[in-house]
């Protein structure tokens, strides 16, 4: 599916039968959703250009994410996408520069992309402006990546106080809750380990695109260029904090799982030391021997529980002086 975008944000969509009809002057963002061959061809013979497969915007390699063919620039980013209904991923895009407008191929819908189809008719580009599309669209994807951020700093404030607030103070908690917490944590680690992968292939798009000359000739979109590699270099600082924060709840989650797990150890243990000497009195006189003078006292058995009695709580005594209880 292709869209074609115009200055003042007027959408197009183009059909992939027949043959292509030249494209007209002021169409300056061409959207390829899940591009068939025939959508690849027209596009092709259009411009000109050679498009990048789906195979091939999988390449790690800095040659084949970044390099220049003529006078046609590609690029691959990675975007983190289903932050909202799901375990979040990444999908890779392809960015291209050519004869003053911008091509992307992508084969997923993330956000940012919805919301800059959105706003293209505030934008103050003209014919032939295609890095400064690429621009405005690289900021709308920081500004995703800021707001994606911000939710699991949110989400993990509510579990950091649901572990160690107020409410959570001297109540003994199963280990099954604690385990529910770490579920929780690991989603929202994940969440923030691939929004720090997004953002340095953002990082090394935006210096590459820097480096372009129809950038460095244009003031305002060199500016804006700047502006957006500010924002992403903070934005992985800030990233990195947030994953510092996650590690330390997930240890400090699994030490109050061993903490838990140990005072349920502790209370067998204690039970088994209250109980050791009265089992060894009754043990005693439970023998069978003919000449224990006690079993023929008529006070023996009471004599016997007392002695049962005292001895197990002499055992808590001692317990509760050594901070066992």
């Amino acid at each position: 599916m292709i869209h074609l975008y115009k200055v003042g944000g007027a959408k197009t969509p183009m059909s992939s039968t027949g043959t292509p009809a030249p494209l007209e002057d002021d169409v300056i963002w061409i959207d390829m959703l899940d591009p068939t061959e025939d959508d690849m061809r027209q596009i092709e013979e259009l411009l000109g250009v050679v498009l990048p497969t789906r195979e091939s915007l999988k390449d790690i390699e800095p040659s084949s994410r970044y390099y220049t063919d003529g006078d046609a620039v590609y690029m691959t980013a990675s975007v983190v996408m289903n932050v909202d209904f799901g375990l979040a991923h990444l999908t890779d895009i392809g960015f291209i520069l050519a004869e003053g407008r911008l091509i992307t191929i992508r084969h997923a819908e993330p956000k940012p992309f919805f919301l800059f189809a959105a706003d293209m008719k505030r934008l103050e580009v003209a014919p032939g402006q295609g890095a400064k599309v690429l621009a405005y669209l690289l900021d709308t994807i920081v500004d995703r990546t800021a707001e994606i951020l911000e939710l699991a700093v949110a989400k993990i404030d509510n579990i950091s106080i649901a572990v160690f607030g107020e409410g959570a103070r001297g109540r003994r908690r199963p280990p099954a809750e604690l385990e529910e917490r770490l579920i929780e944590i690991s989603t929202y680690h994940r969440l923030v380990s691939k929004t720090r992968d997004s953002l340095t292939t953002l990082a090394r798009l935006a210096t590459y695109v820097q480096t372009l000359r129809r950038v460095r000739d244009d003031k305002a979109t060199k500016d804006l260029c700047r502006v957006v590699s500010h924002d992403i270099q903070s934005l992985s600082e800030h990233a990195g904090f947030v994953a510092s924060n996650i590690t330390f709840l997930l240890d400090s989650s699994l030490g109050l799982i061993n903490l838990e797990q140990n005072n349920i150890m502790k209370l067998f243990s204690v039970v088994s030391v209250v109980f050791a000497p009265p089992m060894l009195i009754a043990g005693i006189y439970g023998m069978n021997f003919d000449k224990m003078p006690e079993l023929h006292f008529s006070w023996g058995y009471p004599a016997a529980l007392g002695l049962m009695f005292l001895t197990g709580a002499a055992a808590v005594v001692w317990l509760r002086k050594r901070g066992w209880l």
